[in-house]
């Protein structure tokens, strides 16, 4: 396989595997040290895709302690402009329910103690995260997901919390307080990080499972139930990644690849 630059990347789970029918690994080296896996490319509608599992190719990283940054940079190394990052989430609101698709434009920064930025200085940069999320993937997105008949929201925000535990009910009563959509353990930093190398990000929320303050009576949410309501998703999820690729176009009708002009004085 040619050193040709790949402008499109995937993270996700090991189930993501199969999306190629062949496939090479590489290993790349970060100045941020290992990323969580080699990457994986492979052919997706005759175009070149890299993939990376972002728990490691075992599962083994829980979220607060993915290497975000390595990851980032090591999608950037390969020409990746384009970034489509589809997770696992807790519903926030009845009418997102357990199956349904969510496209987030926006998310809420819960965590604490990751490194979110590239730019330690000595130049001062601050990338504005207004609109995290890349509008003309996102209409693609939803284009892609009516064409393939699957229950989609087109809008929606993601509070990312720290992990690895879920959220107690009081937690969860409040985030839906707020108005926000789902709740996940890994949008950010990954999603700010590859905006600070202008790259265009499209998040996916599988929605697993109502979260635990949603519903009366709701059972607390469980990594199994997560796990089998997304493998369940797999292939609407395959289906519809690969007709979004195949319509994604060259150019990029956004602003996602100017972010920097106005982040330095």
């Amino acid at each position: 396989m040619s050193e040709e630059k790949i402008t499109l990347g995937v993270f996700g789970g090991s189930g993501f595997y199969s999306l190629f029918t062949e496939a090479e690994e590489r290993v790349i080296e970060t100045p941020y040290g290992a990323p969580s896996s080699k990457v994986v490319i492979g052919t997706i509608a005759e175009k070149k895709v890299a993939f990376m599992p972002r728990h490691g190719a075992d599962h083994q990283y829980p979220p607060h302690l993915i290497n975000y940054r390595a990851n980032i940079w090591a999608m950037k190394s390969l020409g990746v402009e384009r970034l489509i990052s589809p997770i696992s989430s807790g519903s926030l609101v009845k009418e997102a329910a357990p199956g349904d698709f969510v496209i987030c434009d926006q998310y809420v920064d819960r965590t604490s103690g990751r490194k979110d930025t590239f730019y330690d200085g000595p130049i001062v940069t601050h990338v504005s995260a207004a609109e995290p999320y890349c509008p003309q993937l996102r209409e693609l997105a939803v284009q892609a997901s009516i064409a393939c008949k699957i229950k989609t929201h087109a809008k929606g925000t993601v509070v990312v919390i720290q992990g690895p535990r879920y959220s107690t009910q009081s937690e969860s009563k409040w985030f839906s307080s707020q108005g926000w959509t789902v709740v996940n353990m890994t949008q950010y930093p990954e999603a700010h990080l590859a905006r600070e190398l202008c790259i265009c990000v499209l998040n996916i929320s599988l929605v697993t499972d109502y979260d635990t303050g949603l519903i009366e009576q709701v059972e607390p949410v469980s990594h199994a139930q997560v796990v089998a309501v997304f493998n369940s998703n797999l292939n609407k999820l395959k289906n519809m990644l690969a007709h979004l690729i195949k319509n994604i176009p060259a150019e990029r009708k956004c602003s996602c690849q100017n972010v920097l002009s106005q982040a330095r004085g």
